[in-house]
C-alpha cells in the first residue's frame, strides 16, 4: 500500500461533495467536501494504482481522472486554490414529461396563498385545494403533445407549511390516503425528526387535509431562515424552533387575523400541477 496526497487547486462554485476512487473501481473515500480537498487529504491505495478519479456527486456532477505524479513539499504548500467559473451548453426540453427539472436536478415548485380575515381572529379548520395534477405520456415523436396526458388523483404537492405572524405548523409531509387499508391509515400522523407526515384525500376534485396544529416552541424566535441552497427560495422553516412530538395536551389551533398556506413540490418532476384556487375554511374564534 502507498499514501497519495490529494489537493485541488481549481474548481467551480457548485462542485462537491466528492467521491474518490481508483482506475480499478476501488472506492477510496466518499462524500468529501470541497473545502476538505482544498486543504488537502491523504488516502491509502494499492501499490499498482496509477490513476485517481474524482467524482462530484452534488448539483454540479462530473467525473475526472488524474494520473499520479510526484512533487515536492514546496510545490504542495505553494499550490493555491482558485475558483473557476466556466459555462457549458445544456439542451432543454429533451424530455417532454419533465417540469420542475433544471440541469438534471429537481427544483422545488412553491406556491403560497395569503388569507386576510376581518375583525375577529379565526381558527383554520382544514385546507381544500383545487389543483389539477397531470401526468404526461412519453411522446414517440420527440415533441410536446398537450393531448397525451392523464389527470391523476394520488400525486400532488408533497409538503405544506401553514403559518401566521406567531404560529407555524412546521413542515407537513403530504401523503395520499391509503385505499382500503385501515391498518396503514391508522399509522398516521407520523412524527419525524424534522417534519410531520399526514394524509390528504381527493374528493369532488378538491385535495384536502386537516391534521395540523401550531408546532413552534416560541413565538419570539424567527420561524423561518434564509435558504443556503438557492437564492430563488425566499425562506425555509427554522427547524430549531419546531417541536414535532405528539404534544398530546398542547395542540394549539392556528388562530389569527391572517394566514398563509405554502405548498411545495420538491420530490418529483414528472407531474404538471395547474394550481387554480385554494379554500381555507375557518370559524370565528371568540374570546
Amino acid at each position: 500500500m502507498k499514501n497519495v496526497v490529494i489537493k485541488i487547486t481549481k474548481a467551480g462554485p457548485n462542485t462537491g461533495p466528492f467521491n474518490i476512487s481508483t482506475e480499478f473501481g476501488d472506492i477510496v473515500a466518499t462524500d468529501i467536501s470541497k473545502l476538505t480537498l482544498i486543504q488537502g487529504i491523504t488516502v491509502e491505495v494499492k501499490d499498482d494504482v496509477s490513476v485517481i478519479i474524482l467524482e462530484s456527486v452534488g448539483i454540479c456532477s462530473f467525473k475526472k481522472s488524474f494520473s499520479l505524479e510526484s512533487y515536492t513539499i514546496i510545490d504542495y504548500v505553494n499550490a493555491e486554490y482558485s475558483e473557476a467559473k466556466t459555462s457549458c451548453m445544456w439542451r432543454h426540453l429533451d424530455n417532454t414529461t419533465n417540469y420542475n427539472n433544471f440541469y438534471g436536478n429537481i427544483e422545488p415548485y412553491i406556491i403560497e396563498y395569503p388569507f386576510a380575515f376581518e375583525f375577529q381572529d379565526e381558527i383554520l379548520q382544514n385546507v381544500k385545494d383545487y389543483t389539477k395534477a397531470y401526468e404526461y405520456i412519453p411522446s414517440s415523436i420527440g415533441a410536446f403533445n398537450d393531448s397525451a396526458k392523464i389527470e391523476v388523483d394520488d400525486k400532488w404537492f408533497n409538503k405544506a407549511v401553514l403559518y401566521n405572524g406567531q404560529q407555524s405548523s412546521g413542515v407537513l409531509e403530504l401523503v395520499a390516503k391509503p385505499k382500503n387499508n385501515l391498518q396503514a391509515y391508522n399509522q398516521y400522523p407520523i412524527f419525524n425528526e424534522d417534519s410531520k407526515t399526514i394524509l390528504y384525500t381527493k374528493s369532488d376534485n378538491f385535495y384536502q387535509y386537516n391534521t395540523f396544529w401550531a408546532l413552534q416552541k416560541s413565538p419570539y424566535v424567527p420561524m423561518f431562515n434564509i435558504s443556503c441552497n438557492s437564492s430563488s427560495i425566499d425562506k425555509v422553516v427554522n427547524q430549531d424552533n419546531m417541536d414535532y412530538s405528539s404534544r398530546s395536551f398542547k395542540k394549539s389551533p392556528l388562530r389569527a387575523k391572517d394566514l398563509k398556506i405554502r405548498h411545495i413540490l420538491d420530490n418529483s418532476s414528472s407531474i404538471h400541477l395547474v394550481s387554480q384556487f385554494l379554500v381555507a375554511p375557518s370559524q370565528i374564534s371568540y374570546k
